[in-house]
């Protein structure tokens, strides 16, 4: 892999002593750079390349910021089949693979070949109102319908393979991928599903019943969700993206796309040290 494609969020701390160590240690290990901003190609001594080009000429992706950054290059390059190594400038970082400090060992990983491929399932949302398909979306991490312009409560319908599963008054609901399961979902009481697992994770947020618990789904199921009453507009988030707006009558159709995402890690990545770090289990005391 000689032709990385860069795409980095500069607003965090470390962006500019990183760009200098990414420069150097290209240049000694001939890589050839490709950056999406004029600043930051010129910055690293790079060739200026949309980010929709990426995917015909780069061998991987850099993305180097937080998980945001990394959604956003999972988004960009989707369907490409271009591996993404995430670099974390920032804090939390579940979706990055090295820290920014890391940087010269990872690239030096890449010019070896000895890293290993996880690959991911990205969920595709299909958003339906007044009959007709509005939009259409992938979703690395999860999608979420809810929130609006008011406090007030709605009822959603949600189906499995057509089969009604139940009616919930609630103030919404979240459909993750596994790797989506350590964000919002996580937060709102959901399971934590391992990567490779195929599945998806169904959480209805604040629901107005102590008997609802989330439920986990095989990854070939068709999942809708029908907005039955509302006296607002809903909000379709997508990755952390409010992408649409929705009312009475809508419906959110779910199912696996047959696009995965390729994330690139070093050969002694562990999963469940990264959730101990992030999420600072500590174990039992004795």
């Amino acid at each position: 892999m000689k032709k990385i494609g860069v795409i980095v969020n500069t607003k965090r701390k470390r962006a500019e002593q990183v760009l200098g160590e990414l420069r150097a240690v290209s240049a000694e290990l001939g890589f050839s750079l490709f950056a999406e901003n004029g600043e930051i190609a010129e910055t690293l001594g790079a060739e200026s390349l949309p980010v929709e080009a990426f995917g015909e000429t780069v061998d991987a992706a850099l993305a180097m910021g937080g998980d945001g950054t990394v959604l956003y290059t999972a988004r960009a390059l989707h369907g490409t089949g271009i591996p993404i190594l995430g670099i974390n400038l920032g804090s939390l970082g579940f979706l990055t693979s090295v820290s920014d400090r890391e940087i010269g060992a990872a690239l030096k990983t890449l010019n070896e070949g000895s890293f290993k491929v996880s690959e991911r399932d990205v969920a595709d949302c299909r958003i339906f109102q007044s009959g007709g398909l509005v939009g259409e979306k992938p979703a690395l991490n999860d999608v979420v319908l809810g929130w609006g312009a008011s406090s007030r409560i709605v009822t959603l319908n949600l189906s499995i393979d057509s089969e009604p599963v139940s009616s919930f008054m609630c103030d919404g609901m979240i459909v993750s991928t596994p790797t989506g399961s350590t964000g919002h979902a996580l937060s709102s009481g959901g399971p934590i599903l391992h990567p490779l697992m195929p599945g998806f994770g169904i959480n209805v947020i604040c629901p107005h019943t102590l008997s609802s618990r989330p439920i986990v789904v095989p990854n070939s199921c068709l999942i809708e969700i029908e907005v039955a009453n509302a006296a607002k507009e809903l909000i379709v988030s997508i990755d952390g993206q409010d992408e649409f707006t929705v009312k009475k009558g809508a419906k959110l159709e779910i199912r696996r796309s047959p696009h995965r995402v390729k994330f690139l890690q070093p050969a002694d990545h562990s999963y469940f040290s990264v959730l101990a770090q992030k999420l600072h289990w500590r174990g039992s005391a004795i």
